[in-house]
């Protein structure tokens, strides 16, 4: 099994697909990677060699901030926006949708699938 990034690849996919599992990797740059590695994208990603795996590592490590970096620099620029007391900053300390969602419906993911609202009115009774 070819690891990339801390990331295990799995073997019975063809290459660009089984690059979607590295976080940061979408469909499109693995389809990039693989063009600028060289290598025929019909491959499983079992069957690649070792300087095939050497080729595709050299491109994520030049071109692509993936997995531990990237999750940092996620969280650091998040980090920023609070330290300022930007609008975007204050929505995320208070774990509501950033990107102007509403928020009087839908916004339960966000907030943690909080259900304020009544039942029936019905009370249900116990049987004994």
């Amino acid at each position: 099994m070819p690891r990339f990034a801390g990331v295990t690849i799995p073997d019975k996919k063809r290459v660009p697909f089984a690059l979607i599992a590295i976080k940061g990797i979408g469909l499109s740059s693995a389809r990039k990677i693989v063009t600028q590695a060289r290598i025929d994208a019909m491959k499983f990603a079992g069957d690649l060699s070792a300087e095939e795996l050497a080729r595709i590592r050299e491109v994520l490590e030049k071109n692509y901030k993936v997995e531990g970096e990237l999750r940092q620099s996620v969280s650091s620029a998040i980090k920023l926006l609070k330290d300022l007391g930007t609008y975007r900053g204050l929505r995320h300390q208070r774990n509501l949708p950033v990107r102007g969602q509403r928020t009087k419906t839908n916004s339960r993911t966000v907030r943690g699938n909080v259900r304020k609202t009544v039942g029936s009115g019905k009370r249900k009774v116990e049987k004994k």
